[in-house]
């Protein structure tokens, strides 16, 4: 339930209570010094709560049980987390993937009608939550079960560490097996796509065939550097080093200093300068810090975001697949472009890893699809 307008300030209310953490629909009533609270079916009705000497706790516990809420359910226990300062520290994506994830919690329905979200959550065991990602996984959807089970994972982790339960019954859970999508960009349907980004940078915007000026060099660079999308978007003017540019690689990768080439510093410049003119355009005040300017803005002159990145690239891909420069086959994802200039290193397995900055030689199969050469079966010389 969402609040209305914050509460003023009632001098009556007992000194020991915090009256900016009242649950809703909870009422002080002065004269009789009671906190009631309000029924509008089928028509207004006042039910008291608590009586003057009520802590906070016990009006949170008689407003719950009033409403019907299970504090054994799933249901609630996933909210607890939510409402958690360890929620709340998260990043605005993060947060909003795990309430996609909450939302499959409480709308999920099990085979005798009930869902997800009511089932006793201190009850729940290893086995049934294998059976759950079988079973989502059986649908056809197996990465939304191993999304699902992750989520839910995090939440037991969560709990166990504040005292809800005793174990993690999703621990133990083995994941379904996902359809690998290892999509390597064709070199030529690369380089038209970027030529599309750029030929359509160079036309007004919001006009037919254009594109946004930062798409093409957020491509190459993408690419050259062998970053993801965020981690090109995330860039500032601080990683331009005199030697080329400082990475910031995420998932425990290693950073590097990928050096300048022109083409590199082709695309470098023309952010630089598309962003320098938009914010003369609108007057923006220039940060003082070079680690404070970011390197990709929108129009608004703001730092772009990873959703904002995203649906540019799927505008261009439509307007690909419309004009027949691709395939639906050949298409492929920004975080593709890595995989191609991981690919295209030049250098043996250990070069590749040092500049994609991967820890683990495990890695490279995900991003090296390079076919090695080698010498034919007895073609080596044998020495007698």
């Amino acid at each position: 339930m969402t609040r209305g307008r914050p509460r003023k300030r009632d001098k009556t209310i007992p000194e020991h209570i915090d009256q900016r953490k009242l649950p809703v629909g909870c009422y002080w009533d002065a004269r009789d010094r009671v906190w009631y609270t309000i029924h509008r079916d089928p028509k207004p009705r006042r039910q008291k709560v608590a009586a003057a000497d009520a802590l906070m706790s016990d009006l949170h516990l008689a407003m719950e049980a009033i409403r019907g809420v299970n504090r054994k359910s799933l249901g609630w226990l996933v909210d607890q987390y939510h409402e958690s300062h360890v929620f709340a520290a998260l990043s605005e994506r993060t947060r909003a993937d795990y309430a996609r994830q909450r939302a499959i919690v409480r709308t999920l329905t099990l085979k005798d009608g009930s869902t997800l979200a009511s089932l006793d959550y201190g009850r729940l065991n290893t086995v049934f939550f294998q059976r759950l990602v079988d079973k989502i996984a059986g649908e056809g959807t197996p990465t939304k079960a191993n999304h699902l089970m992750r989520y839910l994972r995090l939440v037991y982790s969560w709990a166990v560490r504040r005292g809800y339960v005793p174990a993690n019954p999703v621990k133990g859970t083995k994941e379904a097996k996902e359809r690998q999508q290892r999509r390597l960009p064709k070199p030529d349907v690369m380089a038209a796509l970027v030529r599309m980004a750029y030929e359509g940078s160079q036309r007004q915007a919001h006009t037919e065939g254009s594109c946004p000026p930062y798409l093409w060099a957020v491509a190459d660079i993408a690419y050259l550097c062998r970053l993801r999308g965020i981690e090109v978007v995330t860039l500032t003017e601080d990683h331009a080093l005199e030697a080329g540019v400082r990475t910031n690689r995420r998932k425990g990768s290693r950073d590097n200093i990928v050096a300048w080439t022109p083409r590199l510093r082709m695309a470098w410049d023309a952010l630089i300068r598309y962003r320098d003119g938009i914010w003369r355009k609108r007057g923006t005040p220039v940060p003082i810090r070079a680690e404070d300017r970011p390197l990709v803005v929108a129009a608004h002159g703001g730092a772009i975001t990873k959703s904002g990145l995203d649906s540019a690239w799927q505008r261009i891909k439509a307007r690909a697949l419309a004009e027949k420069l691709l395939d639906e086959r050949d298409w492929f994802g920004l975080h593709d472009l890595k995989r191609r200039g991981v690919t295209d290193t030049a250098g043996n397995r250990a070069d590749k890893q040092e500049g994609s900055g991967h820890r683990t030689e495990s890695m490279m199969d995900v991003y090296d699809l390079s076919l090695p050469v080698v010498p034919a079966a007895g073609s080596a010389k044998i020495t007698p």
